[in-house]
């Protein structure tokens, strides 16, 4: 009975059963503890991962232009990121190919959820690029207690990411024209003030250096609100390389299609109506503000009595009282064909001499525009010291100003921005589609373009590199054509 009976106590007894509720509690506490912390590592380590995947896609994808080095660009431009995982079975840095693969496609399918499948090795297609981080191993502290004592698998973390871009480009107000640059790495930034001679490339044959060509106007967006909306053919070409503002509208295109065919006789009348020329096709353009002149036409050439040009004279021969700005000294020595050195010393001294001597030519006049080291800067500083209806030049026969058109367009008016392309890696004859750009240059024209007088006929054009359009904040920015490189995550 006494047994019996302390049993019976024992079993009433409540002392105590709080520390076994606390036992119990505090190993869910601590269960939770552990949990939290191991998710943390785990969001961490997926961010950082993640992080990385983001960076290296658009440092991949900002180099898909379409060149044929496009490809190695991109897997340098990736390797160049550098980044940390902080846990996992061991921290590391996280760069090269061992910490991710690269993998281009032509398309994305137009449904997130839908698996990628146009995958390409040709540059020239590829558009997209997918980064696959290497996966890291974050072990669970958690799940190895839980393992432990369920007899279950360890539940641990494989932790990987991936991230999806790609690469557009957006060409705003550009001229329909390309021409072949000297080399793969020529860049307009760092030949800003360097003169280039363009020729118009040869039929049926490869094209070289400096030999240049007109993009097809149909590839083109017009904007409806521009004055070449609703034009078609030969009267679209014209108005898109010979009007004033907002020719085009900015559109998406990584390659551009050439058009064979050169219509000497209409091409180089298109350009000269920046110089107060008119001629065939723009002969009736002149008092059109919408092919309005540049404010500054100095071009060592004087009008007849009516202010214009004849119409049949197709390149009149510089006169006495003026000179075009000149050209680079190698030009006039054979020293260089196609591109010059930017060095226009001695040409300058003797515009100086005749645009401004008294009387004109007169040796050692002192140079007005002593600040200006380009040709466009001089161009810019000529107008800037004339009062708007004041001549650029006095007491000349040639006075700079417009006389023929009664509109003047801006100082920009005498710049073009045209493709340059990689003609060795990308051979153009006659009509080629989506031909990929290196780079649009903004060229000033310095003086009129003429007729070279050969056989098949062609003309030059010569022009100063003033700037990139595909850079921001250069000192081209805001004048002529905009391209804007832009690129984006798309997964």
């Amino acid at each position: 009975m006494r047994y019996r009976a302390s049993l019976l106590t024992f079993a009433r007894n409540e002392a105590g059963a709080v520390l076994v509720f606390w036992a119990v509690v505090l190993g869910v506490i601590l269960g939770f503890v552990a949990l939290s912390f191991d998710l943390g590592r785990a969001s961490i380590t997926r961010s950082e991962l993640q992080s990385f995947a983001d960076s290296v896609a658009l440092a991949a994808a900002g180099e898909l232009d379409g060149n044929a080095d496009a490809l190695d660009r991109a897997a340098e431009a990736a390797n160049l990121i550098f980044d940390s995982q902080s846990f996992g079975n061991t921290d590391r840095e996280l760069n090269g190919d061992l910490s991710f693969t690269l993998t281009y496609y032509a398309s994305l399918p137009a449904d997130d959820g839908t698996a990628l499948s146009d995958e390409t090795t040709d540059p020239a297609e590829a558009a997209f690029v997918r980064v696959e981080v290497t996966p890291t191993v974050v072990e669970s502290t958690f799940g190895a207690a839980f393992a432990a004592l369920t007899g279950q698998e360890n539940r641990d973390y494989d932790l990987g990411a991936s991230a999806v871009a790609g690469l557009s480009i957006y060409a705003c107000d550009i001229t329909p024209m390309m021409f072949c640059l000297p080399s793969p790495d020529y860049g307009a930034e760092e030949n800003i003030g360097d003169m280039v001679l363009l020729r118009a490339g040869r039929q049926g044959a490869a094209w070289g250096p400096g030999d240049f060509g007109f993009l097809d106007p149909n590839g083109i967006a017009v904007d409806p609100a521009g004055p070449c909306a609703g034009l078609s053919g030969a009267n679209l070409k014209i108005c898109q390389i010979a009007a004033v503002d907002n020719i085009t509208q900015c559109f998406n295109q990584r390659g551009v299609d050439t058009e064979p065919g050169q219509k000497v006789g209409t091409h180089d009348a298109m350009f000269n109506v920046r110089f107060d020329i008119y001629r065939s096709a723009l002969n009736n353009r002149r008092n059109d503000p919408n092919y309005a002149p540049a404010p500054n036409v100095v071009k060592g050439m004087v009008p007849n009595n009516n202010g214009c040009f004849g119409n049949n004279n197709n390149s009149p021969p510089p006169t006495s009282p003026s000179l075009p700005l000149p050209r680079d000294t190698c030009f006039n020595t054979g020293a260089c064909s196609r591109f010059g050195d930017g060095n226009w010393a001695a040409g300058r001294t003797t515009y100086v001499n005749t645009n401004y001597g008294t009387p004109p030519g007169a040796a050692g006049t002192a140079d007005p525009h002593p600040g200006a080291t380009t040709r466009y800067e001089y161009y810019l500083a000529e107008i800037a010291a004339a009062a708007p209806t004041s001549p650029i030049l006095t007491n000349r026969a040639e006075t700079g100003r417009p006389t023929c058109s009664p509109h003047r367009a801006g100082p920009e008016r005498r710049v073009i921005t045209v493709a340059g392309i990689d003609c060795a890696a990308n051979p153009i004859q006659g009509r080629t589609l989506d031909v990929p750009v290196r780079e649009f240059f903004k060229i000033f024209l310095t003086e009129p373009v003429r007729q070279t007088g050969s056989n098949p006929p062609s003309f030059d054009i010569y022009g100063e590199i003033v700037g990139s359009a595909s850079e921001v904040g250069t000192g081209a920015e805001g004048v002529g054509g905009i391209v804007r490189d832009v690129v984006q995550l798309y997964r």
